[in-house]
C-alpha cells in the first residue's frame, strides 16, 4: 500500500462521514477506494479490510459483553436510581457537582456517556427548575462528567484502546483516574459560569419514574468492577468478557428482575449494535492505513519538527474523534494505526493507550456526531444554543488529555 492510497482511504472515509453516512460504511467504502489507489487489486483490498476487521473481534466480543451490564442498568431503572441518590446526597448547595460527578460515575458504571446523561438530564431539569439554574450549567456539567467518567469505564471506547495496545483493561481504566479527578473539577468550575443565567433558565418539570432501591441498583457495577479490579488487587484475571456479564447478571438477581432478563439484553444487543458495525468499519479503515507507511512517515515528520510521541498520541486521538465525532471510533482507528508507531518511539502500551484514549474526550461533541444531538435533546436545547457549548467541552477533553499527557511524560 502507497501513502497516496492512505491518505485517500482517510479523506474519503472523513467526506463521507461529514455528509451523513453511517460511521460503518463510509469507513469501508474509504478503505476499500483508498486500498485500490494504493496499487492493491480488488482481492487485495478484500483482504486488507478483512484481516483489519479480524483485528477488532476481541473487541467486538467484549463490546458484546459490555452490552449486557449496559442493557440491566439502562433498562432496570438502575442508572437513575444511582444518579438520583448521589444527587440527593450531594444536596441543593453542591447540585452541579452532584450532576457532574453522577455523570461521571454512571459512565464509569459502563452506561454509554449520551445515555447516561439522557438517564440524569430528568432529574437535572427538575433540580434546576427549583434552584433557578439554566440548561447550559446542567448540560455542560453532565457533559464534563460523562467525559471524565469515559477514560475510566468498560465502554466500547477503553475497551478498543486496551485491545489496541495490548493491555489489561483495569489497568487502562485505572490510569484514566487522576485525568478524570482533573476533568470533574474543571468540568464544574465552568459550568458554575453557567449556573444563573436569566435568558435560558429551565421551566420544564419533568415526571419521577419508579426506581429500584439504589442498595440494589449499584449491585450490578459494582460486582462489574471489582471482578475487573481482581487483576491488580488479587493477581486473578477475570476477563471482561466474563466480568461484565457476570455483574449484570448478579445485579438482575439482587434486583429480583430475573423474568425481565430476555428484555434487559436485547435493549442491550440493540445499543451496542450500532457500536460493532462502527468497530468494524473502523478495522477495516484501520488494516488498509495501517499496511501503508503513512502512520511511521507521519510520526517521522511530527518528531522531526520537534513534537514528541507523548504529545503526538493524544492529538491522534482528538484529531481522529473529531473527524468521526465519536470516542469509540477516534479511539480505535488512533489505537490500530498508530499504535505500533509509538511503542517504536519509545511510548509504553500503557501510556500510548491512555493518552490516545484521553485525547479522544477533545473533540468527541463535534456537531457531525449523534452525541451532539443526544445531548441537545436531553434538556430541550435548540442547535444554536447547543452549539454554544463546543468551547467548553473542548476545553474540558483538553484538560483531561493534557493531564494524561504530563502524568506518563513525567511520573511513569
Amino acid at each position: 500500500m502507497s501513502i497516496f492510497g492512505a491518505i485517500v482511504a482517510f479523506l474519503l472515509a472523513v467526506v463521507l462521514i461529514l455528509r451523513n453516512v453511517p460511521v460503518g460504511y463510509g469507513m469501508m467504502c474509504g478503505a476499500f477506494i483508498g486500498a485500490l489507489f494504493g496499487g492493491a487489486s480488488v482481492d487485495e483490498a478484500v483482504h486488507l479490510m478483512m484481516d483489519g476487521a479480524k483485528e477488532m473481534t476481541p473487541s467486538v466480543l467484549r463490546v458484546l459483553a459490555a452490552g449486557v451490564l449496559a442493557g440491566v442498568l439502562m433498562q432496570s431503572g438502575a442508572a437513575a436510581a444511582i444518579a438520583e441518590k448521589l444527587v440527593r446526597t450531594c444536596g441543593e448547595k453542591y447540585a452541579l457537582f452532584s450532576l457532574c460527578f453522577a455523570a461521571m460515575v454512571l459512565t464509569a458504571c459502563g452506561v454509554f456517556v449520551d445515555v447516561a446523561i439522557m438517564t440524569i438530564a430528568p432529574v437535572a431539569l427538575a433540580l434546576a427548575h427549583r434552584l433557578h439554574m439554566s440548561r447550559f450549567a446542567i448540560l455542560l456539567a453532565l457533559i464534563g462528567g460523562g467525559k471524565a467518567g469515559n477514560i475510566i469505564s468498560p465502554n466500547p471506547n477503553t475497551i478498543a484502546a486496551a485491545e489496541a495496545f495490548y493491555v489489561p483493561l483495569s489497568s487502562l481504566m485505572m490510569a484514566g483516574i487522576v485525568p478524570a479527578v482533573v476533568g470533574l473539577f474543571v468540568t464544574y468550575q465552568l459550568s458554575k459560569r453557567w449556573r444563573i443565567d436569566a435568558k435560558h433558565m429551565t421551566d420544564i418539570e419533568t415526571v419521577e419514574k419508579e426506581t429500584p432501591p439504589w442498595q440494589k441498583a449499584i449491585v450490578a457495577p459494582s460486582v462489574a468492577i471489582v471482578l475487573l479490579l481482581s487483576r491488580p488487587i488479587l493477581g486473578v484475571s477475570i476477563d471482561p468478557f466474563i466480568a461484565l456479564p457476570a455483574g449484570a447478571l448478579i445485579g438482575v438477581m439482587a434486583m429480583n428482575k430475573m423474568s425481565e432478563l430476555n428484555v434487559f439484553l436485547r435493549v442491550g444487543m440493540e445499543k451496542m449494535s450500532g457500536v460493532v458495525f462502527m468497530l468494524v468499519g473502523t478495522g477495516t479503515l484501520a488494516g488498509v492505513i495501517a499496511n501503508s507507511p503513512l502512520h511511521r512517515t507521519l510520526m517521522h515528520t511530527l518528531e522531526s519538527f520537534g513534537f514528541s510521541p507523548y504529545v503526538i498520541a493524544p492529538i491522534a486521538g482528538a484529531l481522529l474523534s473529531g473527524v468521526t465525532a465519536s470516542t469509540t471510533a477516534g479511539t480505535a482507528i488512533a489505537s490500530r494505526v498508530f499504535g505500533e508507531a509509538l511503542i517504536e518511539a519509545g511510548v509504553s502500551s500503557l501510556a500510548g493507550a491512555a493518552m490516545v484514549h484521553a485525547g479522544a474526550t477533545v473533540l468527541d461533541h463535534l456537531p457531525h456526531g449523534s452525541f451532539f444531538h443526544i445531548t441537545a435533546a436531553s434538556v430541550h436545547m435548540s442547535t444554536k444554543e447547543r452549539l454554544t457549548l463546543l468551547p467548553y467541552e473542548t476545553l474540558i477533553g483538553i484538560a483531561i488529555a493534557t493531564t494524561s499527557t504530563i502524568l506518563f511524560y513525567i511520573f511513569l
